[in-house]
């Protein structure tokens, strides 16, 4: 028996695959292949929730998951998620929402009012990211598998609370 020319040597039996780009929040976007980072932080800027997606996927879609459950009596966005969906369901849920509207909002949503000198501490978010940043494991995403990708930015997440 030869061995192939290709050099593709087979999976042992019993091997799963861990799924693919998607399954990994791998994805193209502007700045090529990358991960995207959604944080919620509290008044103080320290994490209370992260959420891995693929670089293309939009925030608006991860903006209920990042919320949901959370005790919060105001909740300071940027306009990624000025989305009415996600604005009446923040009203809903008994939370002021701190959102400017889109910038090509028309009618109604244009005239949206929002506390501009609160929307000042959406800063702590911007501060959270260029902590995490200082951690060459996180900027580089060494890890191939989400998964474990997720548990270091969790564990970078526990030191800069114990700071």
């Amino acid at each position: 028996m030869t061995a192939p020319l290709c050099g593709h040597i087979p999976a042992p039996l019993g091997h799963k695959k861990r799924g693919g780009q998607e399954a990994q929040a791998l994805g193209r976007s502007r700045g090529g292949f990358t991960t995207k980072i959604h944080v919620t932080v509290d008044g103080l800027g320290n994490p209370v929730r992260l959420h891995l997606t693929a670089g293309q996927e939009s925030d608006i879609g991860q903006a209920v998951f990042l919320v949901e459950g959370l005790p919060f009596d105001r909740i300071i966005a940027d306009r990624g998620y000025a989305a009415q969906d996600f604005y009446d369901w923040v009203v809903a849920q008994e939370m002021e929402p701190v959102i400017p509207p889109h910038q090509r909002a028309k009618g109604e949503k244009a005239d949206r009012p929002y506390d501009k000198w609160l929307y000042r501490e959406r800063h702590l978010v911007e501060c959270f990211i260029n902590k995490i940043k200082h951690y060459r494991r996180v900027f580089s995403r060494f890890d191939k598998l989400a998964s474990r990708y997720l548990g270091f930015l969790h564990f970078v997440s526990s030191l800069i609370w114990l700071r």
